[in-house]
């Protein structure tokens, strides 16, 4: 019985001393976390310092437009025959004028011989009977009736030749077919489509633009293009043309901008952005991912003095344009402002910061929004 008791003593006074010993270490790591800076220091959380600087930003004007040849068309017949011939291939460059299909012309080749025989007969006729009327011995008047059937004659052969003109279908300008599946022996009727042929050395590129904008726009104003299918690359021009009148239901004016294209990199079609520059000003910048936006609202955290060193302070800013990866400050910064450059989720606002000193913001240019 006292060897049993003896057991259960033991086993609670070791249970009390692992309560105990449980209770320090609680205690203990209590007490440290509420060491040096606790509770409004705390560890410093190094960040990227940057110094706010200036840099240019161009006020732009951007709009959407498609691109289109200087000439284009789609090449067709203006009445039902078979095709006798094709003179071009897929993709091949034409001059004015240049026969690309013929068509079958038996019946106006013929129609011709006959218009010329009978224009030959008629030419025989009146020169006996002018030369009897000039000698006194047929009336002047039955000369004049065989000139006006000779004029009759050479007006159907002119007509039988035009006929046959509609069997040959030329290039009505110098440009580059398009692919093509007409082929010799094919019937086509009026209006089929034999191949589109376009004039791509400048290309057109019709816009509309806002009337607020009418006192920027002039011709010859320069221009540029950025094509969606050719990323990266930009084409200067100039602006054409512009309207006379302004849409009533829109507000906006449309105008036609011309790029040259020797090089055929643009192609009729493409959805193009064109951008006309209004000026460039200097303006306080921030980098992109200085920046933090809630909704319409942006801010950045500002480097300020706390009690025991640095501090994030969260500044709300208004911002402008967007060029280059920097973001244009409105107000809220001014030149020399420090502030945390990236890594803004690891910063809370008034919580103590360190890291080494960044470079002036300055720098390129972006697109303006």
């Amino acid at each position: 019985m006292i060897r049993r008791h003896f057991f259960l003593v033991v086993a609670l006074v070791a249970i009390v001393l692992m309560l105990i010993v449980g209770g320090a270490k609680l205690a203990f790591g209590a007490k440290e976390k509420q060491g040096p800076g606790a509770g409004g220091g705390g560890r410093a959380t190094p960040v990227s310092q940057l110094v706010v600087g200036q840099r240019p930003f161009t006020d732009r004007i951007e709009v959407l437009g498609v691109a289109k040849g200087r000439q284009s068309v789609t090449i067709t017949s203006n009445t039902a025959e078979l095709i006798t011939a094709v003179h071009f291939s897929d993709g091949q460059v034409v001059s004015l004028g240049q026969v690309l299909v013929e068509l079958k012309a038996d019946q106006e080749n013929a129609g011709i011989a006959e218009a010329k025989a009978n224009l030959a007969q008629a030419e025989r006729n009146y020169q006996r009977w002018k030369t009897l009327a000039d000698k006194g011995i047929a009336p002047r008047a039955t000369a004049e009736q065989y000139l006006a059937s000779l004029e009759t004659a050479r007006a159907v052969v002119n007509s039988a030749q035009a006929q046959k003109l509609d069997r040959v279908i030329r290039a009505p300008f110098s440009g580059r077919v398009g692919i093509s599946d007409i082929a010799p022996g094919a019937l086509i009727s009026p209006g089929t489509a034999i191949v589109s042929l376009d004039d791509v050395s400048v290309i057109r590129v019709d816009f509309s633009i806002p009337d607020r904008y009418l006192t920027t726009l002039r011709v010859g104003l320069p221009i540029t293009a950025k094509p969606d299918a050719l990323p990266g690359e930009t084409f200067q021009g100039r602006i054409a043309q512009i309207d006379t009148r302004i849409d009533p239901a829109t507000r906006a004016i449309k105008a036609r901008a011309e790029f040259p294209n020797s090089d055929s990199r643009l192609k009729p079609g493409m959805l193009v952005k064109v951008a006309i520059d209004q000026g460039v000003r200097q303006s306080v910048a921030v980098p992109e991912a200085a920046v933090q936006f809630e909704g319409t609202q942006a801010s950045v955290f500002l480097i300020a003095k706390g009690p025991k060193g640095q501090v994030a302070r969260r500044t709300n800013v208004a911002t402008g344009l967007d060029q280059g990866g920097y973001v244009e400050i409105l107000s809220g910064l001014k030149v020399g402002d420090k502030i945390i450059a990236d890594g803004l989720n690891r910063v809370q606002d008034g919580a103590p910061v360190g890291g080494g000193q960044g470079k002036p913001g300055n720098g390129g240019e972006r697109k303006a929004r």
